[in-house]
């Protein structure tokens, strides 16, 4: 690839827009360690209210097969955050996927990555945060979209708060969401109707109301949704900047968020396999009516109101978390030097108060769009973005990279190699539409880098790392 950026030491912009007095890049301050930053990365993956939102669509799919997806899924997913652990050590900067392979892959990769990357944190929070409605009808009746849009507003106020605070805020509320998920496993397990041969045995309900075989392909297009599931362990990098000793703590924080996450998704998913009463109840979703049935009016209510919180605390760390990328974007200039200046401004409390409200507010808009495009265009961005993750992992060892600290992922090259044959496979079993959408806002975005960001490769464009991180 070529226009391959400055090594890291020196990756630094000769005019920042808006800098500090001394004249060096806006960077923001470490005030977390791994677990501050676990509790803030598992919030962002929101396992159950991903259980609860997304894996109900996979079911309505695959059927007894999900969790074999989603298994396969957090396979690959290990896969992908070696990749994150290696890069997020070597390239620690709030910019996330764009920062890390820009500066190994190249310009023009970085940004493709960062429009992906983009698309993924503005469509994800509300694709979840429609899901409150569903788990608030127990006490009251809301509209999807109106509900939804008013996570968003909530999430991007508490977005602006200190990130110390918002670390024990959505502590709290995770440990709801792993109750409600932990519940379901037990009833689940405690209902069981079939046995653990079955979650091999690849049946979804039929219209008929008899059961149709998953085939294989099918299973190879949902994984496009599984990688999404356990999308948010790559929070970890974002908030790379924030946290103590990034060398060490951004590899740990991946590597663990992951870890959990998968369990605390997986584990619900084969018990509600196993305890569905029917093929056809299985494939409709509806997990918490099937919660009422195996306990009481009572216990759903709980699991569902632990459910709605959990989907307000994903708001707020994927609002946290969207609001660093567009603020790193600005500080490294992307954008005409107005825009940067805006972006890049600090609120008292640290937090890029004006890039929170740009991404919160139209993601709040975002709640009123079709859910099957927002899926489609998700799970298409996701996959295109770990393919160009893995690319930049292939290149992480050459030159001086080769012997700069960070940590480094076990098998290398196998696992980026392997990584990116499989990634390309799933991108071509997508649905065309979803693909062309995804494609034609790409195509958009390299035409702006041909035009604008490509002539100005001295001024926009510029990866920026704090400087206890240069080395």
């Amino acid at each position: 690839m070529t226009d391959t950026l400055r090594p890291v030491d020196t990756a630094v912009p000769e005019a920042p827009g808006r800098p500090t007095p001394d004249g060096s890049p806006k960077t923001l301050k470490r005030s977390i360690g791994v677990v501050g930053g676990t509790l803030l990365t598992l919030s962002c993956v929101t396992p159950a209210s991903t259980l609860f939102v997304v894996v109900p669509d996979l079911f309505g799919s695959l059927g007894t097969a999900t969790a074999l997806t989603i298994a396969i899924g957090s396979l690959l997913c290990v896969a992908v955050a070696f990749c994150y652990s290696e890069l997020g050590t070597l390239v620690p900067s709030a910019g996330g996927e764009y920062a890390m392979v820009s500066t190994l892959a190249g310009r023009l990769a970085g940004w493709l990555v960062f429009v992906m990357s983009l698309l993924v944190v503005m469509i994800v929070p509300p694709v979840i945060a429609m899901g409150t409605a569903d788990y608030l009808e127990p006490v009251v009746h809301l509209d999807p979209s109106m509900a939804g849009a008013g996570v968003m507003l909530l999430a991007t106020l508490a977005g602006l708060l200190d990130l110390r605070a918002n670390a024990w805020i959505t502590g709290v509320f995770l440990v709801l969401e792993v109750i409600a998920a932990a519940v379901v496993a037990v009833l689940g397990f405690a209902h069981t109707e079939r046995g653990l041969d079955s979650l091999a045995s690849m049946e979804v309900a039929g219209a008929d109301g008899g059961p149709d075989t998953v085939t294989a392909l099918l299973v190879v297009s949902g994984l496009a949704i599984a990688l999404f599931i356990t999308q948010g362990f790559s929070t970890a990098v974002y908030l790379s900047e924030e946290l103590d000793n990034p060398r060490v703590n951004v590899a740990r924080t991946v590597l663990a968020t992951l870890a959990i996450s998968a369990v605390i998704i997986l584990v619900p998913v084969v018990a509600i396999t196993l305890g569905a009463s029917g093929l056809a109840e299985l494939t409709g979703g509806d997990i918490s009516t099937m919660i009422t049935a195996w306990s009481n009016t009572a216990v759903g209510t709980f699991v569902s109101l632990c459910v709605a919180l959990a989907i307000v605390n994903a708001g707020i760390v994927m609002v946290i978390q969207n609001s660093r990328v567009l603020f790193a974007s600005a500080r490294d200039r992307a954008w005409p030097e107005p825009v940067n200046n805006v972006f890049s401004r600090l609120g008292r409390f640290g937090s890029p108060w004006v890039a929170t409200l740009a991404v919160g507010v139209p993601g709040a808009a975002l709640c009123f769009v079709d859910l099957d495009t927002l899926y489609g265009v998700t799970g298409v961005s996701v996959t295109g973005m770990y393919l160009l993750v893995a690319v930049a992992a292939l290149l992480s060892r050459r030159g001086h990279h080769r012997h700069a600290r960070a940590w480094r992922m076990p098998l290398w090259p196998v696992v980026p190699v392997l990584l990116i044959v499989v990634l390309a496979y799933i991108l071509t079993q997508q649905e065309t539409a979803h693909l062309l959408l995804t494609g034609g806002i790409t195509a958009l975005a390299t035409l702006y880098w041909v035009f604008y960001l490509r002539p100005r490769t001295t001024t926009r464009w510029l990866v920026t790392l704090p400087e206890d991180a240069r080395s």
